[in-house]
C-alpha cells in the first residue's frame, strides 16, 4: 500500500514550507509510518484527488483520503493504535487543540507578516498572481506595505512565545518527556518561517529556541534536512 502526502512547495520542490504539512511530516515518523510527499504549487491544489480539498495537507492511506491537519492526526491515532500515540490520550488532545488555537490566532498572523513576501518570491510566477491577489485582499494592504514593517515583527516576536517559554520550564517538550502533537503544531509554524523567511527572532540559549533544534533533530533530523532561507 502506498501512503501519499500532499503538502505544499513553491518553485522549488524540494522546499515544502506549509505549516499544516510539516505537522503531518513529523505525525507520520512519530508512528513510524512510510510514505511519499508530493510537495504541489498552490495553483496545483484544486486538481489533487480530483479536487477533493481547497487546501493541503492530503493524506492518502490505501482507499483513505483525509484533509485537514489535525484531522488527519486523529485519523492516524485511530487508526494505528499499535504505533507511539500523538496526543497520549484526551488530555493530550485538548492540549493539541489550545496549542493549535494559540498557534493560529496569534503566532501565524505574526509570521506572516514577518514571511508574506519572502513566500511570494519562492514561487513560480502563476502561483505568484494567486499569491498577490489573496493576501493582499487578506490583509489589506499590499505585500510590500507589509514587508515594509517586517524588522519591527522579527523584534516584537519571541514575546508572544512566552506561555510556551513558561511550559518548558518544567519539561523538554509541550507534551512532556517526549513530543506530542502539540510540539508538531508550533514546531510547524516555526519551520514555515524558518524555509521561507529564515529570521532570526529568538537568541541561541532562549528556552524556545532550544526546543525548535532539538524538534528539528527528531525523527532521523527530518526538520532539519530543509534547510533555512
Amino acid at each position: 500500500m502506498t501512503r501519499i502526502l500532499y503538502s505544499l512547495c513553491g518553485a522549488d520542490d524540494s522546499r515544502p514550507f506549509s505549516p499544516h504539512c510539516w505537522k503531518i511530516v513529523l505525525a507520520l515518523r512519530h508512528k513510524g509510518l512510510d510514505f511519499i510527499e508530493k510537495p504541489t504549487p498552490f495553483t496545483g491544489i484544486p486538481q489533487l484527488e480530483n479536487g477533493f480539498s481547497k487546501t493541503v495537507p492530503i493524506l492518502r492511506d490505501g482507499n483513505e483520503l483525509i484533509r485537514d491537519s489535525f484531522d488527519i492526526a486523529l485519523y492516524l491515532e485511530e487508526a494505528y493504535p499499535d504505533r507511539p500515540t500523538l496526543f497520549g490520550g484526551e488530555g493530550g488532545k485538548a492540549l493539541s487543540r489550545f496549542v493549535e488555537g494559540f498557534s493560529q490566532t496569534l503566532i501565524h498572523p505574526a509570521i506572516t507578516r514577518i514571511a508574506v513576501k519572502s513566500i511570494h518570491d519562492m514561487l513560480e510566477e502563476k502561483d505568484r498572481i494567486y499569491f498577490r491577489e489573496s493576501r493582499e485582499a487578506r490583509l489589506g494592504r499590499t505585500l510590500e506595505e507589509v514587508d515594509a514593517s517586517r524588522q519591527a515583527e522579527v523584534g516584537a516576536f519571541a514575546a508572544r512565545l512566552e506561555p510556551i517559554r513558561h511550559i518548558l520550564k518544567y519539561q523538554e517538550f509541550i507534551g512532556g518527556d517526549g513530543p506530542l502533537f502539540a510540539d508538531y503544531i508550533l514546531f510547524g509554524a516555526l519551520q514555515w518561517m524558518r524555509i521561507t523567511a529564515g529570521a532570526r527572532v529568538f537568541g541561541d540559549d532562549d528556552p524556545v529556541a532550544v526546543w525548535f533544534e532539538r524538534c528539528l533533530d527528531l525523527h532521523d533530523g527530518v526538520g532539519r534536512r530543509v534547510t533555512a532561507a
